[in-house]
């Protein structure tokens, strides 16, 4: 029994060794085209595949609208009551650049804000997208003494900002960490303080500009050292936020302030810093010891039009001013843009400019202006950034909700419309790009600087809104090509 049982045993394992002999040569042969079958994840060696541009510059081709029908369309809103006795406005074709239909296009309006439209395209056209400032920190006339030296970087901020902001700031926190680390190292741990801001010069505000800008929240006294645009907490410390909401009075001393800041955050970093940051200026040789960037410009250029930020359009304009070789001045700067903007092909005569932002009731810039920057703006590179800064009717920047006067815009405008707001107490502005109802893309600008009342601004606002709803919502060339139709045409 027991050597049947061992000779069963035998046999089994005789037949598993068989099988398993077998079942492995029929795997091998079935290995090779199932490993060639595999796509095993690997790095390409070249791109695979590139992306377009985001906005591709405007084409040629389309029936445009016509004359008769834009007036037709624009007539009602942009003769409204509110808007008072002086309304201009020019809608053009984006590809060409001919003007469509016009109202006193050449006819000089104040233009509020729109104004930064103007000041970022010098920018971007002097400077170029890529463009940084740079905040360093050089040695003083002593080797005891460090120099906080201001580069005009517009968005500088103490510490980082909240997550989620954009475009992250250069902050004091990491400069001053990086001197304290180059300090160290040579030994030292004691520093007397001094900052420079001297790379500006003039007045800290512009000619039609009152104080009552700084206490109101709007600006702070413009400087090339200054950290979150002068925007300050309840307790008077800087913000370290982006908010276009803080209305508070902000600092009357931005580089002071940055000083300031500067100094705890040394001593913080382990660095002693004796008696209090005096104002001098840095040798031009001086050694740096440290130094911070900014975002590109192309980043500063759209944070600066969805939130219509003044201290950031005071500041390009001054940059344009040191490129271009004149004072970096509210004068020096406004002479610099107007250059910038004659060599581009915009006509001196259609502006005039005494700052950068559209704050001063001085400024004056005409329809025909505004039109030919944003065409511009569909043509170049360089200056395209500028449209993607644009706010987006009804979902971002100033023509979205509880952002400005214009937040109660809709109808067919939103998404359909992206565009620069501009008021002042009674002036109305609206400046950008409509698509109409059968994808065509126009650009506009409406301008109306004589509003009877400030208490009508809510009013002239909303006709202003109901202009760039009424040309996107334009069915112009239809109407145009129907009748042509029925006389046989």
């Amino acid at each position: 029994m027991a050597r049947r049982t061992r000779l069963a045993a035998v046999l089994t394992l005789a037949m598993i060794s068989v099988f398993t002999l077998a079942a492995g040569i029929t795997v091998a042969r079935m290995l090779p085209p199932r490993l060639a079958a595999l796509k095993v994840p690997t790095v390409a060696a070249k791109p695979v595949s590139q992306a377009g541009p985001v906005l591709a510059p405007a084409t040629r081709g389309g029936t445009l609208p016509t004359a008769n029908g834009l007036r037709s369309a624009l007539a009602g809103p942009l003769s409204a009551a509110a808007l008072g006795p002086q309304v201009s406005a020019a809608v053009a074709d984006p590809a060409s650049g001919t003007m469509l239909w016009s109202q006193d296009p050449d006819q000089l309006a104040t233009p509020a804000s729109t104004t930064k439209l103007v000041t970022s395209a010098a920018a971007l056209a002097a400077l170029g997208p890529d463009a940084t400032f740079t905040t360093k920190v050089v040695r003083g006339a002593t080797n005891n003494s460090v120099i906080l030296v201001g580069g005009g970087d517009p968005t500088l901020a103490v510490h980082p900002f909240p997550p989620g902001q954009y475009p992250r700031p250069a902050t004091l926190a990491a400069l001053a960490a990086a001197a304290a680390q180059a300090l160290k190292a040579q030994g030292q741990r004691t520093v007397s303080l001094g900052y420079d801001d001297s790379l500006y010069t003039g007045p800290g505000l512009a000619p039609g500009w009152p104080a009552a800008y700084v206490s109101t929240g709007n600006v702070t006294p413009i400087s090339a050292l200054e950290v979150d645009q002068g925007r300050l907490t309840t307790a008077g410390e800087p913000e370290d936020s982006d908010d276009p909401y803080n209305l508070r009075a902000r600092t009357t001393n931005p580089a002071g302030m940055a000083a300031a800041a500067f100094a705890a955050l040394l001593q913080a970093d382990g660095i002693h810093v004796t008696g209090t940051p005096a104002e001098q200026q840095a040798k031009h040789d001086a050694t740096t010891l440290a130094s911070t960037q900014s975002p590109p410009l192309s980043a500063i250029v759209q944070q600066m039009l969805q939130e219509s930020n003044n201290v950031i359009a005071e500041n390009l304009a001054r940059q344009v001013a040191l490129k271009n070789h004149q004072p970096a001045s509210y004068s020096g700067a406004a002479t610099a843009v107007t250059d910038e903007l004659k060599h581009l092909g915009v006509s001196p005569g259609d502006l005039h400019l005494v700052d950068g932002s559209g704050l001063s009731p001085q400024d004056k810039i005409a329809p025909a202006a505004l039109v030919k920057t944003l065409q511009l703006a569909t043509a170049n590179p360089r200056i395209r950034p500028l449209l993607a800064g644009l706010p987006v009717a009804g979902f971002s920047g100033t023509l979205s909700a509880g952002q400005s006067v214009f937040a109660g815009i809709g109808g067919a405008a939103l998404g359909a419309v992206r565009a620069k707001t501009g008021n002042l107490d009674t002036v109305t502005t609206l400046a950008g790009l409509a698509t109409d109802k059968t994808g065509k893309t126009l650009i506009f600008a409406f301008m109306a600087d004589k509003i009877p009342a400030a208490a009508m601004l809510s009013t002239a606002a909303k006709a202003i809104n109901e202009a760039a709803a009424a040309l996107a919502n334009c069915g112009c060339r239809l109407r145009a090509l129907s009748a042509a139709r029925t006389v046989g045409l």
